[in-house]
């Protein structure tokens, strides 16, 4: 049986105060009923049982609407801000008008949360100054492996991809947008690279030639190597532009990663997700048009540098004067964009194998489900929504706007970045990023989980005021 909330559980006991107190007096007035034989007694029996049973329920309403609002709800908030400051290293001020009617409760949970996030911050200075020399170590190695003038791909034994650099980079974008934890052979011809793979362990060798084709029919030549432990193999192919800028994007923990599709099991944490946010012509899908589109992708809990999608585009009419205050995209500024269904198709590649998080997602995803079907990509994917998540997390009594969230949560939006589509996308997957520890400290740590318990939440989003 699925465990009912605090406040549930507080409008069941004044409930059953209410109907048992009705109970005993019909018990009463019964049998006294009983003794009774003139009619005019027995009417007024009844109409005593009326006027006790309306004014019992009137009075154990009253006295719940007290408890709930100066118990119950407090209660509940005190147990989010514990859980924001203890799992999701949240620092803002406490909020002490909450909790007042709680006595010392508040200032003493208050002082808990600030012992223990002082003695996690000490811990993390010690952390941070014993890995400085780690850390310019590591960059040292990358300019280093920089200059080396080959594309290197380094891949798990699920053949997803743990590390590119920007020479691969350039190799993958001419099939698919680069992505960590995405699968090589949606880059590479698969045949080959398997049948590479096949003769390293016939040969019993570490590092073998191969010629791999791409799925668009670019021929390269290089190396493949397996790594030790048989922890997956890299792939180093000639250079497509020597001079070319090469970053680096890489997460050595994905070599671990356990093969298998993402489903309603799956942890959390294992899913990559693209958070993502759009500025329209106006606020009716039906309607109204995009005029820009971005996202990002979170990988094992972090956002991936250099994975992010970001363009204008041209709704093909002119943009109302209205919505250009809120987001400053003008009819001038989109010439030349793609259309939106350029824009949707190219988002959906962007998008594959992730999970999609949005604010209020509903309205998003109207935009680009319209024209799944004429850009042949159908947005199927599982979605998040992060009102929903607040309100798992704080209760449906809080306001969860993307302002309020962030300033509850701690996260800063450069004024000029809000209500630009990159903007509001980042600053919601770092909201997404905050809650995710404390979803998992409430026990919704798979996916299934948290689909279930936002769909406890989904009439929230008939608010506007998300």
């Amino acid at each position: 049986m699925e465990q009912l909330g605090l406040r549930t559980r507080i409008v069941l006991f004044f409930a059953l105060i209410a109907f048992g107190g009705i109970a005993v007096g019909a018990v009463g007035l019964w049998l006294g009923y009983r003794q009774a034989a003139d009619p005019e007694i027995l009417s007024a029996f009844m109409t005593s049982f009326i006027a006790m049973s309306f004014g019992l329920l009137v009075l154990v309403a009253g006295i719940w609407l007290l408890f709930d609002e100066n118990v119950a709800k407090p209660l509940q908030a005190l147990s989010a801000e514990l859980r924001a400051r203890v799992h999701g290293g949240i620092d803002t001020a406490f909020d002490h008008n909450k909790v007042k009617y709680l006595g010392d409760l508040g200032p003493a949970a208050a002082e808990m949360a600030r012992r223990l996030r002082r003695s996690v911050t000490q811990a993390e200075d010690v952390a941070e100054a014993r890995t400085a020399t780690l850390a310019t170590e590591r960059e040292y190695l990358l300019r280093l492996l920089s200059d080396i003038p080959f594309a290197v791909i380094l891949v798990n034994t699920s053949h997803q991809i743990v590390l590119y650099d920007g020479q691969a980079a350039q190799l993958m974008e001419k099939e698919a947008p680069p992505r960590l934890m995405g699968s090589l052979f949606d880059y590479l011809n698969e045949d080959a690279v398997l049948s590479a793979l096949k003769r390293l362990e016939e040969t019993d060798r570490a590092r073998k030639e191969i010629v791999v084709t791409s799925l668009s029919g670019q021929v390269y030549s290089g190396f493949i190597r397996r790594l030790e432990d048989d922890a997956g193999y890299n792939l180093i192919l000639e250079p497509l532009d020597v001079e070319a800028e090469r970053p680096m994007t890489f997460d050595f923990s994905l070599l671990d990663s356990a093969p298998g599709a993402m489903d309603e099991k799956t942890p959390l944490r294992a899913m990559p997700f693209v958070v993502f946010d759009s500025e329209t012509t106006g606020l009716d899908p039906e309607r109204d048009e995009l005029v820009q589109l971005a996202g990002l992708r979170i990988v094992n809990g972090q956002i991936v540098c250099g994975e992010a999608f970001d363009t204008l585009v041209d709704p093909g009419r002119k943009i109302p004067q209205a919505s250009f205050r809120v987001h400053g995209i003008s009819t001038d500024m989109v010439q030349g964009a793609p259309d939106p269904v350029a824009a949707c198709g190219d988002f959906h590649d962007f998008c594959a194998d992730a999970c999609l998080i949005a604010h209020n997602a509903p309205f998003d995803l109207a935009f680009l489900r319209r024209h799944a079907g004429q850009n042949g990509g159908a947005f199927d994917h599982p979605v998040l929504d992060t009102v929903l998540l607040s309100a798992i997390v704080y209760g449906m009594q809080e306001i969860h706007t993307l302002d309020a969230l962030c300033e509850r949560l701690g996260v800063e939006i450069v004024a000029e970045d809000r209500h630009t589509a990159m903007g509001d996308a980042r600053a919601t997957a770092e909201v997404f990023l905050r809650l995710l520890p404390i979803l998992e400290a409430q026990g919704l740590s798979t996916m299934g989980d948290v689909l279930a318990a936002m769909r406890r939440h989904r009439r929230l989003l008939k608010d506007a005021n998300v």
